[in-house]
């Protein structure tokens, strides 16, 4: 199951960087956004393509430059970006779930966003199917 996000509003990018950080800390999931998208798709964007620029999100080195921060497990940065080859669409962000989620696991992905985007004053809005 995937969890679509639509961002309205500015700071979008803002927005998308708060995302990733919900995610860096929900195993249960693996994500992909239009800057991660635009990457992969288009290398000869510079710093910013699996395998090639100075960021790869084929390394753990690369993940953790990417997301800034410098501590995610080798496990962690194999597994949070998408390699499913959904599509985003209409959306900007999603988080795709290893396994189907819980009510409760929903309900708390949106608390966390909730968290996060209230004070860029960005409205989403939260699709999962």
């Amino acid at each position: 199951m995937i969890s679509y996000v639509k961002i309205y509003g500015p700071p979008l990018l803002a927005a998308l960087k708060a995302l990733e950080k919900v995610a860096i800390d929900m195993p249960e999931v693996c994500i992909m956004d239009t800057t991660i998208q635009a990457a992969v798709g288009a290398p000869e964007i510079p710093g910013a393509s699996f395998g090639a620029g100075d960021i790869s999100f084929d390394t753990p080195e690369g993940v953790m430059a990417f997301f800034g921060v410098d501590n995610i497990s080798e496990e962690r940065c194999s597994n949070i970006i998408s390699k499913s080859g959904e599509s985003l669409g209409e959306y900007d962000f999603f988080f795709e779930w290893f396994t189907k989620p819980t009510m409760a696991q929903v309900e708390d992905l949106i608390e966390k966003i909730d968290t996060l985007l209230e004070p860029l004053g960005v409205k989403y809005t939260l699709t999962t199917k």
